[in-house]
């Protein structure tokens, strides 16, 4: 009897035991249960917002419009982190990602940094040693790091659709690559003339998977822009519509799609992005990376670096740029 009481204290104190420690994850991890809203308002370079049927469609705005939505650090971050948010939440079944009047993105941000803020950077890696040199393995790490954000955006459990308005250039054009569908308006422009000195694109823009070899290569070789109208036509992107019709057409398009459940949608993506994982999307955007930061080492990189620094910024892009624009008589 006595042995039987023992043994029922024990188990008495076991289950107490067990009910505090339940109690104490429960608060612990309450954050990611599926019925505790996320907090979309703390952000400072992004818009948080629901559109469509039922809110059924997230909708986030790069929101750094003093800079052309500008890709600093912060702002990438910030995606990332709401882009992990709007996975987890079931009542999402699409993700539209958008930009201001004026542009989706110019692209990565080249200006020095002020601190932390808008054009903060959250992490630095050692890329010069204390003679000057650059030292490549810092430069990939940093760059790497971004293109894991990429990617992540690229492969989530949700159908993305990036919404692009005047620019989409750069780093810009990388991001809205990496959606699933595009739509665009016919006076937006897309390319990447970063690859005129800057290195190479961190992902190849993925071009090799959107768009044919030929077009591909002439658009990487060139740094060349194309309208949304071109865009369209080579098959860069899904739509391009006029302006003033843009915004209500691309919510239209997600409200179909998120017809469906989130978790209906998010194999129907899983099974058409391993088509593209068999194809080596994975190695080959990572190859990327890696030339991206080699690029910074050739020739015509070290003499626009230098112009840079002797001209600054802006003057430096039109020395770089004027002799693309002077001899472009092919085209006519």
């Amino acid at each position: 009897m006595m042995a039987l009481v023992a043994t029922t204290n024990i188990r008495t104190r076991q289950l107490n035991d067990f009910s505090l420690l339940f109690a104490s994850r429960e608060q612990e991890f309450k954050h990611y249960r599926s019925d505790v809203l996320p907090d979309y308002d703390n952000y400072e370079n992004l818009i948080i917002d629901r559109v469509g049927t039922d809110d059924r469609v997230g909708r986030i705005q790069l929101h750094r419009p003093e800079k052309l939505n500008a890709l600093s650090q912060e702002l990438l971050y910030e995606f990332n982190d709401v882009l992990h948010e709007m996975e987890a939440d079931d009542s999402i079944r699409v993700i539209i990602v958008r930009g201001t009047e004026r542009a989706f993105s110019s692209g990565y941000d080249l200006t020095p940094s002020g601190g932390r803020g808008a054009d903060g950077v959250v992490r630095r890696f050692k890329s010069v040693d204390d003679k000057g040199r650059r030292l490549v393995m810092g430069i990939r790490s940093g760059m790497q790091q971004i293109t894991d954000i990429h990617m992540y955006f690229w492969n989530m459990a949700k159908v993305t659709i990036a919404q692009v308005n005047g620019y989409a250039i750069a780093g810009g054009c990388e991001l809205c690559m990496m959606a699933d569908l595009v739509c665009v308006a016919e006076d937006a422009q897309l390319g990447h003339p970063g690859l005129r000195g800057l290195g190479t694109s961190r992902t190849g823009v993925i071009w090799p998977l959107v768009i044919g070899m030929r077009k591909a290569k002439e658009l990487y070789y060139t740094g060349e822009n194309v309208s949304g109208v071109e865009a369209e036509r080579i098959g860069m992107v899904n739509y391009a519509w006029p302006k003033e019709e843009l915004e209500e057409r691309t919510i239209a398009f997600a409200d179909r799609l998120a017809i469906m459940s989130a978790d209906h949608l998010a194999i129907l993506k899983l099974n058409m992005n391993r088509f593209y994982e068999n194809m080596g999307i994975y190695s080959s955007v990572r190859t990327s990376t890696d030339l991206d930061a080699a690029g910074q080492m050739t020739g015509f990189s070290y003499a626009w670096q230098d112009k840079v620094g002797e001209l600054g910024f802006r003057s430096a892009v039109d020395w770089r740029d004027g002799p693309f624009r002077e001899m472009d008589t092919y085209k006519k």
